[in-house]
């Protein structure tokens, strides 16, 4: 017997669950069905910003989010030498309605995923159900699922399907047989240590560049014990000639990051400390895919990081995912009742895929960390006495705020509520 829905979403992270919550208040019945068992709160650091929050606000979890991370005051540039190069100020304290969070990315699964168990109810969340293969017919999709054990479910008719499984989504794998990872040679390791705030304590710091190490380090969770530390969120990125790509299942080792940022010792900070306490450590290899020329396949389209993989740089994966659920939302509810879905997913294609293949684009050649990049091209990576004597403060904004716009977070972009 199958499991018969309007809409089904294959995938309960961020996007996929943002998608649902957005269907239920608009009044669009819909299914989320997740590979894993049990939704437990895994994984490292993420930086929600304002436009990330801006859609998270529209859902009503602002606040939740905001008790569960750290406000991000400034972000700060320095290089490897630990020599300041850039700050400005983030979220609210840079004038946008809404802050910018930093958070453990576990916290805010979570949080998406109890709402979204409180509001379509847990009939309509299927955990345990790994996708496995589709069959298209005039009328619907059946979609077809195994337990965690390998055995098959009852397969399920939906009107369309949603496909919001990650980076290595099984659904777009259909469509896109032969695809692979683009890997340029660029290994990351991410981690967690309790530690001493760091300059305001509110702070989210870039150092250095990928081809002689960089770090990304913000705080996600504070006063976590009674020497008043927070939980440091740190990502260490570099290009090495003849790098072989991380394993995406392997836990990270201390030896392996360690003596890569064994000199960087300043005054205002030890980042071999900040490694080698690390209480985890996953490894990853930096990876998106090139921007495909169609997302939507009859009653299949995708959504988030399986329609748009994008190098994890200026927190903006989430972010477009959380844009993309409105987006098909607003879509989807459009449809008059009983009417066809499916011009719904090309409408919302038409708008989204082109957005977002530049910001794939902008993040592989000139990301938030070009300012660091640019840095150290005009030094030849060396220390030098004053930025000032480099390049203007002004240069580097307009760097800044070139990023922002491409990728949708301009203030003045976000100036009016969605």
């Amino acid at each position: 017997m199958s499991i018969q829905t309007n809409i089904a979403i294959v995938g309960g992270g961020i996007g996929g669950l943002a998608l649902a919550l957005h269907l239920h208040e608009r009044g669009v019945a819909c299914d989320v069905f997740e590979a894993v068992a049990e939704v437990r709160e895994l994984g490292v650091g993420i930086t929600l910003l304002p436009h990330a929050m801006r859609e998270l606000a529209a859902l009503g979890l602002q606040s939740a989010i905001e008790a569960a991370g750290i406000e991000n005051l400034e972000s700060a540039f320095y290089n490897r030498h630990g020599q300041f190069i850039y700050r400005e100020l983030r979220g609210r304290h840079a004038g946008y309605p809404v802050p910018e969070i930093g958070i453990h990315r576990g916290k805010l699964h979570k949080i998406l995923f109890d709402a979204a168990v409180q509001r379509l109810g847990a009939q309509h969340v299927h955990t345990g159900h790994r996708f496995v293969g589709i069959t298209h017919s005039d009328d619907h999709v059946a979609i077809h699922f195994q337990d965690p054990q390998g055995q098959a479910l009852p397969p399920v008719q939906s009107q369309v399907l949603i496909a919001a499984d990650g980076v290595n989504s099984a659904v777009r794998r259909i469509f896109y047989p032969e695809e692979k990872m683009v890997f340029t040679g660029i290994n990351t390791w991410r981690g967690v240590t309790r530690f001493a705030p760091i300059l305001s304590g509110k702070t989210y710091m870039r150092i250095g560049s990928i081809e002689t190490g960089k770090m990304v380090i913000y705080p996600i969770v504070d006063q976590v014990d009674e020497q008043g530390r927070q939980l440091i969120n740190w990502m260490a990125e570099i290009r090495m000639e003849g790098l072989t790509q991380n394993d995406w299942n392997r836990q990270g080792r201390v030896d392996d990051v360690l003596p890569l940022f064994k000199d960087w010792a300043f005054d205002w900070l030890d980042v071999p400390a900040l490694i080698a306490n690390a209480e985890s450590i996953l490894e990853y290899p930096m990876v998106d895919k090139d921007p495909i020329p169609q997302w939507t396949f009859g009653r299949v389209t995708l959504l988030g990081d399986a329609a748009h993989p994008m190098y994890p740089r200026g927190s903006n994966g989430s972010a477009q995912a959380l844009v993309d659920a409105r987006t098909l939302a607003d879509e989807l509810a459009a449809t008059p009742a009983g009417g066809d879905l499916v011009p719904a997913l090309y409408r919302y294609e038409t708008v989204r895929r082109p957005l977002t293949s530049k910001v794939v684009l902008t993040n592989r050649s000139t990301p938030p960390d070009f300012i660091n990049i640019k840095v150290d091209e005009l030094t030849h990576g060396q220390p030098f006495r004053h930025i000032d004597d480099v390049i203007s403060q002004d240069e580097l904004r307009k760097i800044s705020d070139d990023y922002k716009k491409i990728a949708g977070f301009s203030l003045e972009a976000l100036s009016s509520p969605v």
